[in-house]
């Protein structure tokens, strides 16, 4: 059973049927009970930072996933879902967030040149770090190929996790991977061909 864990934050409608359409039946729930009996989690989430937090912290489904992810569950968390699964944020203030994958998610200002917009709207490509094989979630994607983004902030000080990386006035980190966690920036459900490959992945393969 492939689960997309439901805390009150995220785009629940469009991942389902991004699922649904490589052949899966996923189970929106936020009951423990469920999560628990799933064989893959997926962390959604849009918003901010400080809200999703506090949210999963007040279901306690915080306890949940970390419980899950040190039996060794696969995890996927997508754009806010992916930033949560880091130690903190610093999104209006000073959050901590699931400490599952090292790293801070910080802004872009004044990291990206000035007159570039954000937030980061749209279809950028997808680099791979040349010093690292590529990562079996991202096996089907070529190098250029363009995924869809939504996001003011981004994940840094995580270089041992990059998986994927995306040019926008800088080099931001676009994907991210420890073991059975993962995570991705952009919007997979989102993204055509390309992101629903790389959920098929996710959920047929072995972590």
């Amino acid at each position: 059973m492939i689960a997309v864990i439901d805390y009150g934050v995220g785009n629940l409608f469009s991942l389902c049927r991004s699922l649904e359409a490589i052949g899966q039946e996923p189970v929106v729930t936020g009951d423990p009970a469920l999560l628990r009996q799933a064989d893959k989690l997926f962390l959604p989430g849009v918003g901010a930072f400080a809200d999703a937090a506090a949210k999963l912290r007040q279901t306690g489904l915080d306890q949940v996933i970390l419980e899950e992810a040190a039996k060794g569950k696969p995890l996927m968390g997508i754009c806010l879902g992916m930033q949560l699964l880091f130690d903190e944020s610093l999104e209006f203030g000073q959050y901590k967030g699931l400490g599952l994958i090292p790293g801070r998610v910080v802004p872009m200002e004044g990291v990206i040149p000035a007159d570039y917009k954000i937030p980061h709207i749209g279809w950028n490509a997808l680099h791979f770090p040349a010093d690292k094989p590529r990562h079996k979630l991202l096996e089907t994607v070529q190098d250029n190929e363009c995924v869809y983004f939504v996001h003011s902030f981004y994940a840094t000080d995580c270089n041992d996790a990059v998986i994927a990386t995306t040019e926008y006035g800088a080099e931001l980190t676009a994907a991210v991977a420890r073991g059975n966690v993962m995570g991705c920036q952009f919007h997979p459900e989102k993204s055509g061909d390309v992101g629903l490959a790389i959920l098929k992945t996710f959920c047929e393969g072995s972590w």
